[in-house]
């Protein structure tokens, strides 16, 4: 940074500070402290930073509710893809949503040699680009990054899934930075 002539003994930015009679250092927020003059107010621009938005597969881990789809979602090898530049609409299951699945049936989908199976499962949870929840009530299909389409509804709420079964959104338009999550209350199959 570099010192203006107004304020020779600017070190460091910091926010306002007045100043006292004794000409002592005042401490800044950040490193370093600033020297001030008596009787003098310096007015510093203070820096606020802004917390980064998190991505999809942050956003979703970092809810705690999703830990069932977070450890699919890197048994299928699919972290780096929600991780991308997107954009993404995501239906995010619940660790609820999973629990309701036959006994064994996470468990078996999360074993290598079931990699290929579960990914085609997840991929019916991802449209590519951002459909807010405006939007999705004017859908009454919509492709997904697997290539197979997912049926949507608006009877009785906002529902999606396929044939065999629809999943109900229960909570929408949770941004991320590279995309949109809706949350459903089970897990689409195909």
């Amino acid at each position: 940074m570099r010192a203006s002539r107004a304020l020779p003994y600017l070190a460091v930015a910091c926010a306002t500070i007045a100043t006292s009679p004794t000409g002592l250092s005042a401490p800044c927020k950040g490193s370093g402290n600033a020297v001030i003059q008596p009787h003098r107010t310096h007015v510093v621009r203070q820096v606020a930073y802004a917390e980064t938005p998190k991505d999809i597969v942050d956003t979703a881990v970092g809810a705690g509710t999703f830990k069932t789809l977070a450890a699919a979602l890197g048994a299928a090898e699919l972290v780096a893809t929600l991780k991308g530049d997107g954009p993404f609409t995501v239906f995010a299951p619940t660790d609820e949503a999973f629990a309701k699945l036959p006994a064994g049936t996470v468990e078996n989908l999360l074993k290598p040699e079931n990699k290929e199976k579960l990914k085609e499962i997840l991929l019916l949870h991802v449209v590519p680009g951002t459909v807010y929840a405006a939007d999705v009530v004017k859908l009454t299909e919509a492709k997904t990054a697997g290539g197979k389409v997912v049926k949507v509804s608006t009877e009785g709420g906002v529902k999606v899934g396929t044939t065999t079964g629809l999943a109900n959104v229960i909570k929408t338009d949770i941004k991320a930075k590279n995309g949109v999550i809706h949350v459903i209350d089970a897990v689409i199959l195909p």
